[in-house]
């Protein structure tokens, strides 16, 4: 337990630095610590260290852990940075406070509807496939202008920014340059890029949240 607080300080750390030698200040700069897989007593040492803010893939996953764990922490921030189905929507905005992987119409409509429903409106992040990858989520960078106008115009879904996850044998920079100039372009100011491997990469350019599970946690099995 406390290695996961060693290597949350550490992280924590590594993050002030690379903000501030890109002359950023760290504080624009938000860690959510990837908990997917981990069990609640594995996260409880990050949340009695002050961590505060979480990523989780599966709705299911979450809702079995966190609700509990919220009645001690209840200043928690939970983010959803997995996929996420259309037919979850409705459990995804009562439990999480952010959702990165809006990436297609049918989710955005089902969010937009539960949104209106419920007035609970998570802060919500567009994925970008900035690789094109077939096997992988997001919009096509081609297609992200006409998207986010249907978010935004059609559905009344208010964006906060967006996300993407390079492809695993590009080196990231350039798809976070593509991902900080396309959010530009549509002024957004949120861009959740950057995992344990490549975060100061991230923040180097511009990345507001990163997503940090391994360097944390440690290797899942």
């Amino acid at each position: 337990m406390s290695d996961t607080v060693t290597r949350l300080a550490e992280t924590k750390a590594a993050i002030a630095r690379a903000a501030r030698d890109f002359e950023r200040e760290p504080a624009s700069v938000t860690l959510i610590a990837v908990s997917k897989t981990m069990p609640a007593d594995a996260i409880l040492p990050a949340l009695e260290a002050g961590q505060r803010v979480f990523g989780e893939n599966y709705v299911q996953e979450a809702k079995a852990k966190w609700p509990v764990l919220k009645v001690r922490f209840p200043d928690v921030e939970l983010h959803m940075i997995g996929p996420l189905q259309s037919n979850k929507a409705k459990e995804a905005v009562e439990l999480f406070d952010a959702i990165h992987s809006l990436d297609r119409e049918s989710l955005a409509k089902e969010l937009a509807r539960e949104i209106g429903r419920t007035g609970k409106a998570p802060r919500l992040f567009v994925q970008v496939n900035t690789g094109d990858e077939p096997q992988k989520g997001g919009v096509s960078p081609s297609e992200i202008d006409a998207f986010l106008e249907l978010c935004r115009m059609h559905h009344g879904l208010v964006i906060e920014g967006l996300m993407c996850i390079p492809p695993a044998e590009d080196p990231p920079s350039p798809h976070f340059a593509l991902l900080a100039k396309i959010a530009a372009r549509h002024g957004l100011r949120g861009l959740s890029m950057g995992m344990s491997a490549d975060y100061e990469a991230a923040i180097q350019l511009g990345a507001t949240h990163v997503r940090v599970g391994s360097a944390i946690f440690g290797a899942r099995g």
